[in-house]
């Protein structure tokens, strides 16, 4: 299920998108970037533009202006894709500086009043283009004559720099600098190669560290990469190691990787730099260093939750609530609460009554982000702890109402993405899967910021990943495959959701090995598989051990795990051993020792409401009871199931019910092999058993499943031989025996037959 706590954190650095960062002493300075950005608004206003080239144009400015200094490639290649008239001018006019004299820039700059204070100039004095020409003639006209000749050598030198490379080297170089107009807002920036050009200035760190942090955390995979953007705050701290945002966004970036040493280090800066620049000496109320500290404690609690550190985490805790409560900052005594009763959840206690209480002091207090938060975490363990549906709905609906009201996207996605697990969870295939289009398809209520549809977070990737589920199961292994495929593109490997979608194919691929009988390909993945799950992993892991008949391994593994699991309330997992350790007794000690584990399993899945296991156990009874020769009552039996099943069942127990249903009405006709014309008054049955094969020869047909196939085509051959019917009785036979040469198995495996993957 997704994470209902995945943004529940306090970002002391962010207010609407704004880093508020004032650390520096000077504000702006001239630089041959921004002499080439001045070129670029002369020329928009010297010459004549179409209205889409101005408009592309338009939306480049303020990227430009507050991002990091660009190369002159970069720069170039930039505009040159908005306006090739326009880049080619600023071209020319950069040309005519770097290779003239000092006098042409100054020339320049002695320009620029008179061609923006022109009556019908766009650059209004207090426009973002007006301000930022103000502050470069400012700065300017206050440099001497020796900084002035300084600037007019760098800009030379970035000039020429430019076209000094070699010609091989510049195509590799623009290849790689080549940038999607539609990113432009993501990967201006993002000149890995580019070496450090000096310190930025307040405005440009304000823009790269409020741009990054809002990547981070609404699409991680257009942020820059962990290492490009650990070296360039490195460059930022190297000038300014007291800039608290920087250390903070260092935190962020060091978490993406798991690194507990850099996290600790940089979010214990952040809180000390934040004190350390304030003017405020009081310590209670909303503001002062009281509430950084306060705030510092329970960050550093988060920080040791999502490792794992749970007694640090408690400590933590507690000394944040003590400050909070010294402090009567009930709001962050409520984030206190919060995290306490996630903390339980982390080690597997029962903390429900925390998070009732943390809802209604929420309610209270009128803080539906977390009111919203704690009902979605209530729900979540009303869903492990076997509530009904119709009740968990209904809190649901009534957080989306608060979402609604007061716009809150993040927990909108997040509600729909629980709404889709709990109903796979319940065996609801088709229920699941209109919630998951429905989130798939629901537009953003979030401002479109930094070129972010606010659809990369892990409510998305945790729909996918059912979405992509969903189809395996139903034999559509290419339609998955394309999922997971989109998946890595949206969530690459070293993004903090990409676990999500690696077990996610790990599964898929494993299943579909199993149902083919590969069990040598099928193995090596049950190692990935530990890595990222140790409990599907063992799992897998016992499945592979029975199907090559290493029972006692098997039955050891599957001890262990429902123990596990039992221990840490995981009901699915354990039904689930139930049903491969009842298949472990059926070749082993018998039939009628495996029923009392049935039973089990089938209360267990009716009291947890899971009407998909509860199927599946229903199919392994009705085959048990087959076995010890009561064929009427398994007919009964199975019938009870049928109907969830090809509602909601996968390709595979679609099958295998269809097969069991023939194998139960040739039973009840009382049908024997080799016999001809036996039919008789059971003709109805005979050919009704018939019929079911032919359904199940298309499923598993769908899954190329040979084994399977292989028994429904030497039960084919059985009943038209009893019926008289030669033709279709050969095409049978000539079917089961291509099948079982392929398959190498002169024996019949009766293990086949049974209705869950052995």
């Amino acid at each position: 299920m997704a994470s209902v706590h995945e943004s529940l954190y306090f970002n002391p650095m962010m207010t609407n998108g704004v880093v508020h960062a004032n650390v520096f002493g000077i504000k702006d300075w001239v630089t041959p970037y921004k002499i080439s950005v001045l070129a670029l608004l002369y020329e928009m206003t010297a010459s004549k533009i179409t209205l889409p080239e101005r408009r592309k144009l338009n939306k480049l400015i303020l990227p430009l202006q507050q991002g990091p200094d660009l190369t002159l490639g970069q720069f170039l290649e930039t505009v040159e894709e908005c306006s090739p008239q326009t880049a080619y001018a600023v071209k020319i006019r950069l040309h005519e500086m770097a290779d003239g004299e000092l006098k042409d820039m100054e020339f320049f700059f002695s320009t620029i009043p008179t061609q923006f204070t022109a009556f019908d100039s766009e650059a209004y004095k207090t426009s973002v283009v007006g301000l930022f020409i103000r502050h470069m003639l400012l700065a300017y006209n206050k440099l001497s004559f020796s900084q002035v000749y300084k600037l007019y050598k760098s800009l030379q030198h970035y000039y020429h720099s430019h076209y000094a490379k070699p010609a091989d080297e510049h195509t590799e170089d623009t290849e790689g600098d080549r940038m999607d107009k539609e990113e432009l807002d993501t990967t201006l920036h993002e000149g890995d190669s580019a070496p450090s050009r000096g310190p930025l200035s307040q405005k440009q760190a304000e823009y790269f560290l409020a741009r990054q942090a809002y990547l981070l955390k609404n699409d991680e995979n257009k942020a820059l990469k962990p290492a490009a953007l650990q070296e360039e705050l490195n460059n930022m701290l190297k000038f300014n190691p007291d800039f608290a945002e920087a250390h903070y966004l260092n935190y962020l970036n060091s978490m993406r990787v798991q690194d507990i040493f850099l996290s600790t280090h940089s979010l214990l800066h952040y809180f000390d730099r934040l004190i350390l620049s304030g003017n405020e000496g009081k310590s209670n109320g909303d503001e002062g260093y009281g509430r950084s500290l306060r705030y510092a404690a329970l960050n550093l609690a988060s920080l040791h939750c999502r490792f794992g550190h749970y007694h640090q985490a408690e400590l933590a805790l507690h000394e944040a609530v003590r400050i909070a409560q010294e402090s009567n900052d009930h709001v962050c005594l409520q984030h206190c609460l919060s995290w306490l009763y996630t903390l339980e959840q982390m080690k597997g206690s029962d903390s429900t009554v925390l998070t009732e209480d943390s809802v209604k002091m929420a309610a209270h207090f009128c803080l539906p982000y977390l009111a919203s938060l704690g009902i979605q975490s209530l729900v979540q363990q009303g869903a492990t702890q076997g509530k009904t549906a119709h009740k968990l709905m209904d809190a649901l609906k009534d957080t989306d109402i608060l979402h609604w009201k007061h716009s809150l996207s993040e927990l909108i996605e997040i509600s729909l993405a629980q709404t889709t697990s709990i109903w796979r969870m319940y065996g609801k295939s088709t229920m699941a899967l209109q919630q998951a289009q429905l989130l798939l398809n629901m537009s953003s209520l979030e401002p479109v910021n930094f070129g972010v549809q606010q659809n990369n977070t892990e409510a998305f990737a945790v729909v996918l990943c059912h979405l992509a589920e969903l189809h395996a199961e139903q034999g559509l292994y290419s339609t998955a495959s394309q999922i997971i495929q989109h998946l890595k593109e949206r969530f690459p490997q070293h993004t903090q959701h990409a676990k999500l979608w690696m077990l996610c194919d790990l599964k898929i691929q494993f299943e579909k090995h199993m149902n083919e009988g590969k069990y040598n390909l099928a193995e090596p993945l049950v190692t990935a598989i530990c890595a990222l799950n140790k409990t599907e992993g063992l799992y897998r892991k016992a499945q592979v051990l029975k199907a090559l008949n290493c029972s006692t391994e098997a039955y050891s593994i599957l001890q262990e795990l429902q123990a596990h699991c039992e221990k840490t309330k995981c009901t699915e997992m354990v039904i689930r051993v139930m049903l491969s350790t009842a298949e472990l007794h059926w070749e082993s000690s018998g039939f009628s020792t495996a029923l009392p584990l049935l039973l089990q399993a089938l209360a267990l899945a009716r009291q947890h409401h899971l009407q998909s296991l509860a199927s599946e156990t229903i199919l392994h009874l009705s085959f048990t009871q087959l076995m010890l020769g009561v064929p009427e009552q398994a007919l009964n039996v199975l019938h009870e199931a049928m109907e969830p099943i090809l509602a909601h069942g996968s390709v595979m127990d679609k099958g295998r019910a269809m097969l069991l249903a023939a194998r139960c009405q040739m039973a009840v006709a009382g049908f024997k092999p080799n016999q001809q014309g036996q039919a008789g008054n059971n003709s109805r049955l005979v050919v009704l058993a018939v019929d079911s094969l032919n359904e199940a020869a298309a499923y598993f047909s769908k899954l190329d499943c040979k084994e399977r196939l292989r028994d429904v085509h030497y039960l084919h051959a059985q009943l038209h031989h009893s019926l008289g019917q030669t033709a279709q009785r050969n095409k049978s036979a000539m079917l089961f025996r291509a099948l079982d040469q392929e398959l190498q198995s002169p024996n019949h495996h009766h293990g086949a037959d049974l209705p869950a993957a052995v």
